[in-house]
């Protein structure tokens, strides 16, 4: 897969790696002579041009990339950057760095933006994730089709603790994608069980977040001890 990043700043290189370490083809793209370090991350290409330009992303020949990430400090240059590869050069997957939290509105698909990674979200995201069980946390969010990848630790007394995965009744527009139990990752089947403790990462609309919510937080009926 080749993947142009805008931006070489230490956002921009440190994707670049593990890009690169993952068989990736990767091109830094920045305008800032001081950026280009190519001792840093010395099997990447390295463009010294301005990616808000048509002529630089020609040079780029930005119409091979698969991916194309927009990861400058600046949101006006990564919004730039991304319509630009979305809408002149038909990249498939665009991926923007939201700097600002008060722009995120922008970053969607209007602006040809396919992902959009706010990273104080990202980090409140993570902070919350750490300590919340029961909670639904969010922590991605795609543009296309309005839909999040969201967290949720489910506690002891969920309905759902033991409860096979293929005979819960999700929420529309919803997918379970990935179990995390202790230092495994897991792939649900429809036979595995639900245990506490799962931290459940899921794809959902956001319209379905809070029945999401609602459905794996809700308390088992206490137990009777008069009998």
């Amino acid at each position: 897969m080749r993947v142009a990043i805008a931006g070489a700043g230490a956002v921009g290189r440190s994707i670049a790696g593990e890009l690169l370490e993952n068989g990736h083809e990767v091109l830094l793209i920045d305008k800032a002579p001081g950026a280009i370090s190519v001792e840093q991350v010395p099997q990447a290409e390295w463009l010294l041009a301005d990616a808000c330009e048509i002529t630089s992303l020609d040079e780029a020949a930005l119409q091979r990339c698969n991916v194309v990430i927009a990861a400058t400090g600046d949101d006006k240059v990564n919004l730039v950057v991304s319509l630009l590869a979305k809408t002149e050069y038909a990249v498939p997957r665009v991926v923007a760095r939201v700097n600002h939290p008060k722009n995120e509105w922008l970053f969607n698909e209007s602006w040809g933006i396919d992902v959009a990674v706010s990273t104080p979200r990202l980090m409140s995201a993570l902070v919350e994730e750490a300590v919340s069980v029961g909670d639904l946390v969010r922590l991605l969010r795609f543009s296309q089709g309005d839909a999040n990848l969201v967290e949720l630790t489910l506690p002891p007394e969920s309905a759902l603790a033991g409860t096979r995965v293929g005979e819960v009744r999700w929420p529309e527009d919803t997918a379970l994608v990935t179990i995390i139990r202790g230092s495994r990752v897991l792939t649900p089947g429809p036979e595995d069980a639900l245990e506490p403790g799962d931290e459940l990462l899921f794809v959902a609309a956001q319209s379905r977040e809070e029945q999401l919510e609602e459905l794996l937080s809700v308390r088992r009926e206490p137990e009777d001890d008069s009998r």
